[in-house]
């Protein structure tokens, strides 16, 4: 395969042969047609891409000396037994060909919040683009080899709302290589829910626990952001329902940002049943630290490390200052068409000192053989300026045009459209579990 580009984005193409030149006369009639041809074939993705966006005219962008084979980018088992190589370093390549893996509106189980052509959302170049790491391939992503590494076991993502997007879309990711809807089932129950694939008696869940120990905003419908009370040395409600998973994904950064610069929470002691509660105010990020500790003292106590794999995700950065990447504040993220292309961009509001704490409480597991993998997808986020729904998701209330025009008010920069970008973070879960 050839690659051809003008200045900001991978496009692919196939090649064209030319003939040889027998005379002057039929080598000119030979050299038009070619270069014809060559226009034809050249611009092809460009016009096809303007007629999917609505577009008279539409540039295609290439980072400059950032360029790799087209075709590359994920192999069946990837470089995931190389330890030099590192997933979560790389760039984004424009991929009409490979990607989406697979179809929003066709799957059966994505959830509205997400769902963003649905919704109205329509340029789709957010669904087309390929992580590419720096120096090695990520491993191809394979639902029916993953179905089956999943036989008789249960998959089980605890977090937020940013969770459950990856979790609705790794089950979008499997669903679709099962045709038969009498093989695939979805419950509901409370702060669970259950896909399971019938074939394989495989079960991946998503069970709401944003703040990981015990909370006042463990409904997942019912619960104020601004507003958080842990208790400190409760867990346990929530870890019986992941004690018997095999594998977990953790996920817990978003409700421990603050919303503005004094918020801070409140951490329960005791209890008011035994008469000694007592209520403590600290910042948000010593509230983290408190949770961690408790969960770690779990998984350090109950966790069958011959049995269990336990992951944490990285942080989900937001974009909604858009002067972190020379943009208009009042419009956050809405109509952002491409990723930010800066090499080894980070705004400045995206917090890694979270994943840092998060790193050192699970190293202190390590001596007695239980380890927590982090999926650090943290930087490759944070190029996605135009992942995220907007206004192009299902509202509570649907909103008027005013609303509409007030993106700083409205608009989720928050979550991702899918398909979209927790596709990359379930390839990494994916390599992990297959492959390390």
């Amino acid at each position: 395969m050839k690659t051809e580009t003008t200045p900001k984005m991978t496009v692919l193409h196939a090649p064209v042969g030319v003939r040889s030149i027998v005379s002057s006369l039929v080598a000119f009639f030979i050299v038009a047609s070619s270069a014809t041809f060559l226009l034809d074939r050249g611009q092809e993705a460009q016009v096809q891409m303007a007629v999917e966006h609505g577009r008279q005219e539409m540039q295609v962008k290439v980072e400059a000396g950032l360029q790799e084979p087209a075709m590359r980018g994920t192999t069946d088992a990837g470089d995931a037994g190389e330890q030099e190589c590192n997933w979560s370093r790389g760039r984004w390549v424009y991929d009409n060909m490979s990607r989406p893996l697979y179809s929003g509106l066709k799957c059966t189980f994505i959830f509205p919040e997400v769902a963003c052509d649905k919704y109205g959302r329509k340029d789709v170049m957010y669904q087309h683009w390929r992580w590419q790491p720096h120096g090695c391939d990520l491993p191809r992503f394979d639902a029916t080899k993953l179905l089956e590494k999943l036989r008789n076991k249960r998959l089980v993502f605890v977090g937020d709302s940013v969770n459950r997007n990856q979790w609705v879309s790794l089950v979008c990711m499997v669903e679709a290589s099962i045709p038969d809807d009498r093989l695939k089932t979805r419950i509901f129950n409370g702060s669970l829910i259950s896909f399971k694939a019938l074939e394989y008696n495989a079960t991946i869940d998503f069970y709401w626990s944003p703040l990981l120990v015990e909370s006042n905003s463990d409904n997942p419908i019912i619960h104020r952001v601004e507003y958080r009370i842990i208790r400190a040395d409760r867990i346990e409600k929530h870890a019986s329902v992941w004690r018997d998973a095999d594998i977990i994904v953790f996920n817990s950064y978003l409700w421990w940002r603050k919303q503005k610069d004094d918020m801070r929470m409140k951490v329960m002691y005791g209890s008011f049943e035994d008469g000694d509660a007592r209520l403590d105010e600290m910042e948000m990020i010593d509230g983290f630290e408190i949770a961690l500790k408790k969960l770690t003292e779990w998984l350090g106590e109950n966790i069958d490390k011959n049995k269990t794999r336990i992951f944490f995700a990285g942080s989900s950065p937001t974009h909604s200052w858009a002067s972190n990447w020379g943009g208009e504040d009042s419009n956050k993220c809405l109509n952002e068409t491409e990723p930010i292309y800066k090499v080894g961009y980070k705004a400045a509001t995206t917090d890694y000192s979270l994943m840092a704490k998060a790193k050192s409480y699970f190293k202190t597991l390590e001596p007695k053989g239980i380890h927590v993998q982090i999926l650090n997808i943290t930087e490759l986020s944070d190029y996605r300026k135009d992942g995220h729904p907007t206004v192009f998701r299902r509202q509570f209330v649907p909103l008027t045009k005013e609303q509409i025009a007030d993106p700083a008010s409205y608009a989720d920069c928050t979550h991702w459209c899918l398909p979209g970008v927790p596709d990359v973070w379930n390839e990494f879960l994916y390599g992990y579990l297959m492959y390390k």
